[in-house]
């Protein structure tokens, strides 16, 4: 939860602080603009993310942190298909993405990460590698066809690995504080599920902040009925996040939403109110759940 936002505007930055669940996260925006290049880090903390577009790698000629050891990820996102990521280390950013920039098409923005404090090491990002790569496997959110393989931990001592370890849950709260879900697992509570059935979907799903998420395991329609007006998406989506298994097609990992009615029409195949189709188990519907909690 948001409980405090203070912000100073100049000519041409902005720089904002916000207080998230204990923890004090600071922005700052290089270019005023909030889709542009910024950098973030957490208060009494060393980790610290830049968010830099494509369009601006210019901006790696004037930071010197970013000609030093870091670790990154490149994003690509599309709408109507799994988003894509490719992540890796160097001893320097700015002249490795000079390559990516020539070899790589997918790409719209990098995060790269590095230390506020003491540059870190060659072992420190290939650890960090090491610690991403398996997670965000585990997540299965993002393609990584480029990263075919889980590199192997190197070899470092207990007390830099534990610093590492810590390193990277900073990664993965900043990286989702962009709204970057490369590393989440949905793990929801027996009672926040919701269901629905029909056309031979058995879906299930939970409802929050981002959206409505269709959960892996999930049944889907095979067909869509004519009057559902993006079956063309969605079978581009069916393709990116489901298969078939003994003869039902079945969500390989999760995909969110960003309206449950979206959700439940992708699953039967057919126009739906969200609201009224998904159920939980006790068959309230989540419009009686969420909608009406403040009558």
């Amino acid at each position: 939860m948001v409980r405090w936002l203070q912000t100073c505007i100049g000519s041409i930055n902005h720089y904002f602080s916000i207080i998230v669940m204990g923890k004090t996260v600071t922005t700052y925006l290089i270019d005023s603009d909030p889709k542009g290049t910024q950098y973030s880090f957490i208060s009494n903390k060393i980790c610290q993310m830049f968010v830099i577009p494509r369009s601006n790698l210019t901006y790696l000629n004037e930071q010197e942190k970013l000609h030093k050891p870091a670790f990154y990820i490149l994003i690509g996102e599309d709408e109507s298909t799994k988003p894509q990521a490719y992540i890796g280390e160097t001893e320097n950013f700015k002249e490795r993405v000079k390559d990516h920039d020539s070899k790589k098409a997918f790409w719209q923005k990098a995060l790269v990460f590095v230390s506020k404090d003491e540059d870190m090491t060659k072992a420190d990002v290939q650890y960090l590698e090491y610690r991403a790569i398996a997670e965000a496997k585990q997540s299965n959110s993002f393609v990584l066809n480029e990263n075919k393989q889980i590199p192997k931990a190197p070899n470092l001592p207990e007390h830099q690995r534990d610093a590492m370890d810590e390193f990277f849950e900073d990664i993965k709260f900043l990286a989702s504080f962009i709204g970057c879900g490369i590393f989440e697992i949905s793990q929801p509570k027996e009672e926040h599920l919701f269901y629905t059935k029909g056309r031979g979907c058995d879906a299930k799903g939970i409802y929050g902040s981002n959206g409505f998420t269709v959960l892996k395991g999930s049944v889907i329609a095979k067909t869509s009925v004519p009057s559902l007006k993006w079956d063309k998406k969605r079978t581009n989506i069916m393709h990116e996040y489901a298969d078939f298994s003994e003869g039902k097609l079945v969500m390989t990992s999760d995909k969110t939403f960003a309206s449950p009615s979206t959700a439940s029409s992708f699953c039967l195949g057919r126009p739906s109110n969200g609201w009224a189709d998904w159920k939980d188990k006790e068959g309230n519907t989540l419009d009686s759940v969420y909608r009406k909690q403040l009558e």
